[in-house]
């Protein structure tokens, strides 16, 4: 039986109410609540100022319906923050900063016209944040926010307020956060400045730790006390129970997620809470290598929480059920990766010292006095890392071992050195140097990260193994690695040919001649694989192994003998470019790509015909060298390639940028030299212009892609992807030579600093600072 209209309609405004009456009638009660909850909760941080007794007498916070069993125990800290009112006058208020209308939630997420929003008498006073159901005298106090050093405001949001219509003002409280919203922008940022003020006057707060570190500190000295501190409060021993707040002071609110990172994180004080019960979990984790690994990403993506993890370490390390067992040892473990990867800050460095020293006397000649050793030694190494520990480096922390490096040299078998988690690419190298034998030579030295496509020197002040743990984490075939090589030549004409630097000489111009930075004909190129081939295999034999032909002959120049491929210009008008989508896409599309890969077919039996062709020539030329040794195949080898005049110096592309407005910048080669920087032109054995360094007034990055080089009165601007990587070299080259040069007064970004004492003989000097990121790629001749 259908109802009545009449009943309709009655029923749809009961249920209307009912809505009403839930938005907005149960948040007076929700605000009872929140301000009763607030008032009980008692504060566990105290302003910085205030004195308290020696015996702090803490217990580890639980879980309660009641907010006040998790309070502190000390008297200083029962007092609450919160102000009690009376129901007196809310306009007569002495105390008021700023007052007015504010909306504390706009229900639905867009603005009803039909629906007038409820708005709330908000009171800022120089301690909290109150509102009121109204502006009359003695109006019911709704809610409150006490304001610490802590809280933290934001500013308002452009993007809600094209989804509003209202401007927002956040602050953040310990326990709550207000989200107002107002009209009126001016409004906004007047609030938002006046709550930002009184945050700014609040004296910093410490946490019941942080009180109880600077007791320990001032107590150190004396062993009654300090075992009582240590006794009568359990905040600094270990506990299976979890972890609630963190033991450091954190700001309330979420993160600045504008930085890229591959994790989502909530609000600092939740990710400490979650990093302990990690911790907790690495006492029954049969692999807790992963786990660690994952603790010390946390660290390195939101840096001020390594404090906080060194107190929950130094915590759950003191006084545990089990000393010396298994799950103590791994959290020994995990502070062994910690020392090695990150410094915690002064404080807290303190107490970890006085945490190492104090277990190395309770448990003399145990694991955990091993442990604490080997954490106090690597906490004077540190000084921060780029990269977590690999799962590797985890492994040899955690048996306090050494790493072993490979590192590749062209021409000699590869060196195995011991490093550990602070050696840098400059104590490589030095030991390289001396162990094989070219402390003597003038030339400089470096190690590279090299690959099929780039090579970059690693600069001295990089720690190994960060750059060990971004090579494992590339994914090429082969594989990236390490390789010893010259770094910058300063005498090429008297190294000796039965020297192990000549071998290094010989395979460094190999590399120049296969990538194809060694302008030449092909008859000598030619030449040029039949001497490698002799200085490989000895006399031609039909059963000596062959390498491939482009690791004997420059690929490029095989490629360059195809022909260009055609490409057909765009059509101009709409219609036309429409009716070549339509036939790109049926019938006539397939038959397109059927002709594409006909053509690439073509080219690649094209390509084999002229590789053969080539390698017949190679081999003919190969047989001509019947009797040379393999010395004398090496000489004569880099004897040919000296002939360039450009032997010697480093290659970068650039692109000139033409000053004529419209021009197309001009790709060039920049070469850096010993004695001077020169200009060519790809292909071109002779260079378009030199520049001697008396010359250069000044160079440096214009921006990240740019480099700018002053040539007396003339400023040359280069667009490159390595103005990291030219400017090192320069400096390198003006230190070794102890040039100076005058910068001008106008240059904001000139990079040659006056010239140190000469730096030692066979090592590349200390490169310009910069952060460690894979590079494009350059040939280093």
């Amino acid at each position: 039986m259908p109802f009545p209209g009449g009943l309709w309609w009655l029923l749809c405004c009961r249920q209307g109410f009912t809505l009403l009456r839930r938005d907005y009638g149960d948040a007076d009660r929700e605000a009872d609540g929140e301000a009763e909850e607030e008032e009980e909760a008692s504060f566990e941080l105290r302003a910085q100022g205030d004195q308290g007794s020696l015996e702090v007498n803490l217990s580890q916070p639980t879980r309660s319906n009641s907010g006040s069993e998790r309070s502190l125990l000390v008297a200083e800290e029962m007092r609450s923050l919160i102000v009690e009112k009376g129901p007196g006058p809310v306009d007569d208020d002495p105390d008021a900063l700023v007052k007015g209308w504010l909306q504390r939630e706009v229900r639905g997420g867009v603005k009803t016209p039909w629906i007038r929003p409820r708005k709330y008498w908000f009171v800022l006073t120089p301690d909290s944040l109150d509102y009121y159901s109204s502006n009359e005298k003695g109006a019911r106090r709704l809610g409150s926010l006490v304001l610490t050093s802590l809280c933290s405001v934001l500013w308002p949001d452009k993007q809600t307020y094209k989804e509003t219509g209202y401007w927002s003002v956040t602050v953040f409280g310990r326990k709550h956060c207000y989200r107002l919203y107002t009209e009126h922008l001016n409004e906004a940022v007047h609030w938002v400045c006046a709550v930002q003020k009184v945050i700014d006057s609040k004296a910093p707060v410490q946490t019941p730790t942080q009180l109880l570190m600077r007791d320990v500190e001032e107590h150190c000295g004396s062993p009654e006390v300090l075992e009582q501190i240590y006794r009568c409060n359990p905040i600094l021993r270990y506990t299976s129970s979890p972890l609630y707040a963190p033991l450091l002071p954190f700001p309330y609110g979420s993160l600045d997620q504008s930085a890229p990172s591959p994790r989502s994180y909530t609000t600092l004080r939740d990710e400490a809470v979650k990093l302990f019960n990690s911790l907790q979990q690495l006492e029954s984790e049969r692999d807790p290598v992963p786990l660690m690994q994952g603790v010390l990403q946390t660290c390195l993506d939101l840096p001020p929480l390594v404090d906080e993890i060194y107190c929950q370490l130094v915590k759950q390390t003191t006084e545990p059920p089990a000393p010396g067992g298994q799950s103590d040892l791994h959290y020994w473990q995990l502070l062994t990766c910690m020392s090695c990867t990150f410094l915690p800050s002064p404080p807290v460095l303190r107490f970890l010292r006085f945490h190492l020293d104090r277990t190395e006397s309770r448990f003399p000649a145990s694991e955990m006095a091993k442990y604490a050793c080997f954490i106090r030694e690597a906490l004077g190494k540190t000084k921060g890392r780029e990269c977590v520990p690999s799962l590797e480096e985890i492994l040899v922390l955690m048996r306090r071992q050494e790493m072993i490096c490979t590192v590749h040299c062209p021409g000699a078998p590869a060196c195995s050195v011991a490093i550990s988690s602070h050696t840098t690419a400059e104590e490589v190298a030095r030991e390289l140097v001396s162990r094989l034998g070219l402390s003597q030579s003038p030339n400089l030295f470096a190690l590279y990260e090299q690959s099929r496509r780039r090579e970059q020197p690693v600069g001295n002040a990089t720690l190994l193994a960060d750059v060990l743990t971004s090579l494992a984490g590339e994914e090429q075939d082969p594989p990236c690695r390490l390789c010893f090589k010259h770094y910058g030549f300063l005498d090429t004409d008297n190294v000796p040919r039965d020297s192990l630097e000549f071998a290094l000489l010989f395979e460094q111009a190999h590399e120049m001649v296969l990538r194809g930075f060694v302008p030449t004909s092909e008859e000598t190129l030619q030449t040029l694989a039949a001497l490698r081939l002799q200085s490989l295999n000895s006399d031609f034999s039909t059963h000596a192994p062959f390498p491939r032909l482009e690791e004997l002959f420059p690929p490029c120049v095989l490629h360059a003998r195809l022909p260009p491929p055609r490409h057909r210009p765009p059509p101009k008008c709409r219609g036309a470019r429409l009716r070549a989508g339509l036939l790109a896409g049926g019938l006539w599309g397939q038959a397109l790509a059927k002709q594409r890969a006909e053509r690439d077919q073509r080219l690649r039996g094209r390509l084999r015909e002229e590789g053969a062709s080539t390698m017949a020539a190679i081999l003919e030329k190969w047989k001509l060298l019947q009797g040379m040794g393999r010395p004398e195949a090496m000489a004569a080898y880099v004897a040919l390639v000296r002939e360039w005049p450009g032997f010697g110096s480093t290659l970068f592309d650039v692109n000139l940028r033409v000053s004529a407005l419209g021009a197309v910048p001009q790709r060039l080669w920049l070469g850096i030299g010993a004695k001077a920087v020169s200009l060519y032109k790809p292909g071109e054995p002779e260079p378009l212009d030199s520049f001697c360094y008396g010359r250069i007034s000044s160079f440096g990055a214009s921006d990240s892609s740019t480099f700018r080089l002053s040539v007396e009165d003339q400023d040359l601007l280069f667009e490159t992807s390595q103005v990291d990587e030219i400017a090192q070299l320069l400096n390198t080259y003006l230190t070794s030579a102890g040039a100076q040069r005058p910068p001008r007064p106008h240059e904001p970004v000139a990079t040659s600093p006056p010239a140190p004492p000469g730096p030692p003989q066979g090592l590349c000097p200390t490169p310009v600072s910069r952060p460690h990121r894979p590079p494009v790629g350059s040939l280093h001749s």
